[in-house]
């Protein structure tokens, strides 16, 4: 191999080469992994067995529901949290448990322990450094970090259940070891519990003796208070002042209401009498016994005379005897209801003078009971106090009695129960020889194929140089007019995007670009690319008027523009996949139909050209009537696609200003492709139709002189 080419990178790797060292060397691979194997097998083998066995806990509150203070319902029982849990996880762990455990299954006289020789495994891995000598300490010290390294606590997530492992030689200490401590937790959770009972109860002592002295002299206050203020009280709890002055005022109102009655009646009497109406029919007057035996006699009298007016003549003096006694009754009628005038009025003057009576005493009592009120706002404040130490004291008292009948009874439940205990492993968890063995055989072959391959890469065998490009392919290729694959309806005014050319282009001939303008004001490849490099353009939209050679342009634009460093994707939008052949080789890809046909995703349809870094969306598989119907998608696809990459070139085929309207942006350059910039009246005529469309800038571009690159090392140029 030429040393200047490995200087340069201009060399590749020989992946047949560099597998038939690893086929060349298989015995001595096959050799060492079985050595590797043997020792780890010998290891397995006589490592000692260890067991491990857990005991499951659940903190819960285990009051009973009959002996539960007053007071205190389910929803009130203190419940712990995930904090909570793990904060008892720790306490397992503690000191002081796990040195109650250890002297009550005396494991300071166990060998595995107290810290001398140890297993041969331990004693290897020290030996070969992978391993912290034990560190010295005292006896107690080594105990409780060997009984550390074999215990292990956790809370299953997401619930209140604590699991303690313990793993050791022994499978009946293992079984042991984790019930131990979960009897030791219980037992140091309720000796906590009594603890905090008797010094509750211990502070309750003295504070119920000091509440009931202050209740008394609350008590006494109040008393002593009262009967200085001469605040008696009368029925419904009140203070007699404010009693009494409620019944004056209603015995005022109704006097009132009584001399307003008389008065009334008076005045009717009055009126009547006055005006020479008949008195005889007022109920005031008619009340009356007297008037009512005058009226009756009146009524016979008026009988007598209509009975003698049919036999007797009016002047007859039987008649006239008659009217003159019935004349006599009006007058005596008229008298008798003079006297019952003077009866109501001398009822209502009656009336007025206990009206007056009333509300003198009613002003004596509203000064009274106003100095009652201020009195016993006093009252009421030491009542309160009273009442609060009262209370206070009834609700030491109740606690204190809970307090202590938990204590003489000795009934303080831990809030944990052990529903899972450790029973004696039969088998140990390790080692597990054959599974050992068997991934140390697996892992030394893998490791002894890679260190065969890395000998074979550095030591130069397995690189080659890199392949020649091959010759370009003759200029005579038929040509195929593109038909668009999709015809966008039109935008107004918004600059579009570019579609991609047919498959035949990739048998054309890519010659050098030249540096020279065409007849009709074209530019070649590499001025095209250019122009989008520097112009900022994020959107590239060619035309490809003259058929599917005429998309080599775009694929040769978007190939320099990625040399150039910049992310490119080309989106090729024809009928045939010209554009996206040359780049791929084939058509059985999924592009933008199966895109818009909902069949793939972004990531199924860029693929990445052969030729260089530029990425391509070809022109797909799934049925295009389909893909047509969500044509609505495509300026969408184009939005995302030209958010992630720095280009984005569309190869739209042979269409027309309408047919690119709706693939337009504000940054969008419009190019037309011709084959030959001295014959290209066509893409001139193209070019011509767009400036009167609407846009103003379309570009001739032509790839004659463009070269395909060379084909990637194992691949054919054709």
């Amino acid at each position: 191999m030429n040393s200047d080419q490995i200087a340069h990178g201009d060399v590749d790797v020989d992946l047949g080469r560099l597998f038939a060292a690893v086929r060349r060397k298989w015995p001595r691979i096959l050799f060492a992994s079985l050595i590797v194997t043997g020792l780890v097998f010998a290891l397995a083998y006589m490592a000692t067995p260890q067991y491990r066995a857990q005991t499951r806990l659940l903190i819960e509150t285990r009051e009973s529901i009959y002996t539960r203070p007053q007071g205190v319902g389910d929803g009130d029982r203190p419940i712990l949290d995930g904090e909570g849990v793990t904060s008892q996880v720790e306490l397992i762990t503690s000191t002081e448990i796990l040195d109650t455990v250890a002297r009550d299954l005396n494991l300071a006289n166990r060998k595995e322990f107290s810290g001398s020789g140890g297993s041969l495994v331990s004693r290897i891995l020290v030996m070969v450094g992978l391993k912290n000598a034990p560190v010295e300490g005292t006896d107690e010290e080594k105990v409780l970090r060997a009984f550390r390294e074999r215990l292990t606590v956790y809370r299953v997530e997401n619930s209140r259940v604590i699991v303690i492992e313990f793993s050791s030689e022994d499978p009946q200490l293992a079984a042991e070891v984790p019930n131990a401590v979960a009897n030791a937790y219980v037992a140091m959770q309720s000796d906590a519990k009594l603890q905090s009972n008797t010094s509750a109860t211990q502070w309750l002592e003295p504070e119920i003796e000091d509440l009931r002295e202050r209740v008394k002299q609350a008590e006494a206050r109040v008393a002593e208070y009262r009967a200085q203020s001469d605040l008696l009280l009368g029925q419904n709890n009140t203070v007699l002042a404010t009693q009494q002055l409620s019944e004056l005022s209603s015995e005022l109102s109704r006097t009132r209401a009584n001399r307003s009655a008389a008065a009334a009646q008076a005045a009717s009497v009055r009126s009547a009498l006055e005006s020479g109406v008949a008195v005889e029919s007022m109920p005031e007057v008619l009340a009356s016994p007297l008037i009512q035996r005058l009226r009756e006699r009146q009524v016979e009298l008026n009988a007598q005379i209509a009975d003698l007016s049919t036999t007797l003549l009016g002047n007859h003096p039987r008649i006239r005897a008659l009217r003159s006694q019935l004349t006599d009754l009006d007058v005596q009628i008229r008298n008798e209801a003079t006297k019952v005038l003077a009866g109501l009025e001398a009822e209502a003057a009656r009336a007025e003078r206990r009206e007056e009576e009333l509300q003198a005493e009613l002003n004596r009592l509203k000064v009274a009971s106003a100095r009652a009120e201020e009195e016993q706002v006093e009252l009421r404040a030491l009542e309160r106090e009273a009442a609060a130490q009262r209370e206070l004291l009834e609700s030491y008292l109740t606690r204190y009695r809970e307090a202590a009948s938990r204590s003489d009874r000795n009934y303080l439940p831990a809030d944990v129960r052990i529903f899972s205990r450790a029973i004696t492993p039969s088998e140990p968890y390790f080692p597990k020889i054959v599974p050992i063995t068997a991934a140390a055989f697996v892992a030394s072959l893998l490791i002894m194929a890679v260190i065969t391959l890395l000998q074979e890469l550095f030591s130069g065998r397995a690189m080659r140089p890199s392949a020649v490009a091959p010759a370009p392919l003759p200029a005579a290729v038929p040509m195929r007019r593109a038909e668009p694959a999709f015809d966008a309806v039109s935008a107004p005014e918004r600059p579009s995007e570019p579609v991609l050319p047919t498959p035949e282009v990739a048998d054309l001939p890519f010659p050098k670009p030249v540096s020279r303008t065409a007849r009709y004001g074209g530019i070649d490849v590499e001025q095209a690319s250019e122009r989008l490099v520097t112009g900022g353009v994020t959107r590239a939209l060619f035309i490809s008027p003259e058929g599917d050679e005429a998309a080599a342009a775009s694929v040769l634009v978007a190939r320099d523009v990625a040399d150039s460093g910049m992310r490119v994707l080309l989106l090729d939008l024809t009928s045939s996949g010209a554009a996206s052949l040359p780049m791929l080789e084939s058509v059985a890809y999924a592009g933008i139909t199966n895109l818009l046909a909902s069949e793939a995703n972004f990531a199924d349809v860029i693929h990445t050209d052969l030729f260089s870094e530029c990425h391509i969306i070809p022109v797909g598989t799934a049925d295009p009537q389909r893909a047509m119907r969500a044509a609505d998608r495509l300026p969408i696809i184009i939005e995302s696609l030209s958010a992630a990459y720095d280009v984005v070139i569309i190869e739209c085929g042979p269409v027309d200003a309408q047919g690119i309207g709706r693939l337009m942006s504000s940054d969008t350059q419009v190019l037309v492709s011709m084959i030959d910039p001295e014959a290209g009246e066509l893409a001139a005529e193209t070019a011509e139709e767009l400036r009167e469309s609407g846009i103003a800038t379309p570009i001739l571009v032509s790839p004659t002189g463009g070269s395909k690159p060379p084909a990637p090392p194992g691949r054919d140029a054709a």
